[in-house]
């Protein structure tokens, strides 16, 4: 069977996780592994601050606390991802106001964001599908034009740019994941980028589990004491280790990815001209990640057929989110704002196909042909 992933590996992971054990003798949060995952995000995606966190929904989390949100805040976000992007708002008592996705990203749709703000309406919640960019321009001139902040959900966008930015540095907070799903992985672990400086402090104490600790450690005050909400969000020095080792080979493993999303769509491009199926859209200024590559079928029915031919030859394809607005969660802390024209319809449709590092060139082979042979 070809797994649909298998989580990132590079041979290092495990000699800098001794490091931090053996050598270190640092496995809590914030050590000198941690220090280097740091500086070399901040450093590669010019990013004001960025910090480990414990998960993408702790990173979530640690950015709604600086929001400041309060019971009958609306947050705008798509119903098309994972219940994580909700969570984090829920959690504060803000009522989630759901926006359609565009058919060609799955993103969500710029041109209807403005329709769902209200006097009420605090945040702004891009989520960047498959590592493709939202259109980031026009959403940034909503927020500054309604005074609202953006939080980027960008777990699966690292190393994704939107004309020349790398996201999750656009918006005023940005949330990256590195799970095992993800193209770098700690098996457990996030990060969030603080992208304007009147919030770095703040961060640093939430995530401190509401103490000003690091200031205490960097010598600018002489205690630490408990000063404001907070929760134990600081990832393990050993979880960074085994980051760093990904990190220190990012760009190989995003060529590699590259080029299995590339052998996709070249491959499959015929069915699409057939009009068989449809192939994901990049639109002018994004440089994805290859994180995913989905085609989309005719409609649900079809989707059932093709996975479970692909399972019967050894290929494990899977679907996606159900839309977060159909839930029993969606339906008791939010509501869709205007038309679900395409969110329902188009996440029906969608397949996502086997997709990891180092992934061989015979597996790639075999999954087109059997996407083939079942159109045939």
């Amino acid at each position: 069977m070809i797994d649909f992933n298998i989580p990132p590996y590079v041979g290092t992971e495990l000699d800098y996780v001794r490091q931090a054990v053996e050598g270190n003798r640092k496995i809590c949060g914030d050590g000198p592994f941690s220090a280097k995952c740091h500086e070399w995000i901040e450093g590669r995606f010019n990013a004001t601050k960025a910090l480990l966190t414990t998960s993408g929904t702790a990173a979530l989390e640690i950015a709604a606390i600086l929001c400041d949100l309060k019971p009958g805040d609306e947050v705008i976000l798509p119903s098309f991802t994972f219940s994580s992007t909700a969570t984090a708002f829920q959690m504060m008592g803000a009522e989630l106001v759901f926006v359609d996705v565009r058919p060609d990203t799955m993103n969500i749709d710029e041109r209807k964001v403005e329709a769902a703000i209200t006097e009420k309406t605090r945040v702004i919640v891009p989520v960047h599908y498959a590592g493709v960019a939202c259109e980031m321009d026009a959403l940034m001139q909503l927020a500054d034009c309604y005074g609202l902040l953006v939080v980027e959900d960008a777990a699966q966008a690292v190393m994704s740019t939107y004309k020349g930015r790398a996201l999750g540095t656009i918006g005023t907070f940005g949330c990256y994941s590195f799970h095992e799903t993800k193209n770098y992985s700690m098996g457990e672990g996030g990060a969030i980028l603080v992208n304007d400086p009147s919030y770095c402090d703040r961060a640093e104490i939430i995530r401190e589990k509401g103490t000003n600790r690091q200031r205490f450690f960097r010598g600018q005050i002489d205690k630490y004491t408990w000063v404001d909400r907070g929760g134990s969000y600081l990832q393990s020095d050993m979880n960074a280790a085994y980051l760093w080792a990904q990190l220190e080979k990012a760009d190989e493993i995003n060529q590699d990815r590259l080029a299995t999303w590339d052998f996709y769509n070249e491959s499959l491009e015929p069915l699409c001209e057939a009009g068989r199926i449809e192939l994901p859209f990049i639109p002018e200024g994004c440089k994805h990640n290859a994180h995913m590559f989905y085609i989309k079928v005719a409609d649900l029915e079809e989707r059932g057929a093709l996975i479970s031919h692909l399972k019967e030859r050894g290929v494990m394809a899977v679907f996606h989110y159900i839309p977060l607005h159909s839930s029993p969660a969606g339906e008791a802390f939010g509501r869709f704002n205007g038309r679900d024209e395409f969110t329902t319809v188009e996440s029906d449709r969608l397949v996502r196909l086997p997709l990891y590092y180092g992934m061989s060139d015979e597996d790639r082979c075999t999954v087109v042909e059997a996407i083939l042979s079942f159109f045939e």
